[in-house]
């Protein structure tokens, strides 16, 4: 069973990156994909942190916590499965030059990307429009940019998600 679906997420791994060659795509995906960058997400956090108004101050806070939080179990997954880079591991990969050495499970960007903007969602359902696609984008970039597998920003987008929810509910609720 693990074998079977190792070569279905293998296969959907390679249908969306076979498409580097696209100019736009290609564009499109490596400018997004820095949205779950830690530069940019701490950034954007402490931004967030430092101009928000009183009203949606506590999930700025959250949405910090949660970036931190985060990058615990990220570190600690990376570390305990080592699961090597698809483009290590499969043939006639597409990928940026100079592409990330460290283990690929979980995508650290996904996770990055879901936590902060998870209590922004919460806290105003509306932006989930706007916030969500974005965050989905940014998980879709590692696969496309040949980093990482589908199972890895799936994970990436959970416990992003999770921490975010959790960061949310413990201290606006």
């Amino acid at each position: 069973m693990f074998h079977a679906f190792y070569h279905f997420e293998c296969q959907l791994f390679q249908k969306v990156n076979r498409h580097f060659d696209k100019r736009l795509l290609n564009l499109f995906f490596r400018s997004i994909t820095h949205f779950g960058g830690a530069r940019l997400t701490i950034a954007a956090t402490l931004l967030l942190l430092l101009f928000s108004p009183h009203s949606t101050s506590l999930t700025a806070v959250s949405s910090a916590l949660a970036l931190t939080a985060s990058h615990i179990p990220v570190h600690i997954a990376k570390q305990l499965l080592p699961r090597k880079r698809p483009y290590l591991t499969l043939d006639q990969i597409m990928v940026l030059p100079n592409p990330l050495q460290d283990p690929s499970f979980p995508s650290g960007h996904t996770t990055a990307i879901f936590s902060v903007i998870i209590p922004y969602v919460l806290f105003m359902p509306s932006l989930a429009v706007i916030l969500l696609p974005m965050a989905l984008c940014v998980g879709l970039s590692r696969i496309y940019l040949g980093l990482h597998y589908p199972s890895d920003v799936i994970a990436g987008g959970v416990l992003g998600a999770l921490t975010g929810a959790g960061s949310f509910y413990l201290l606006c609720m």
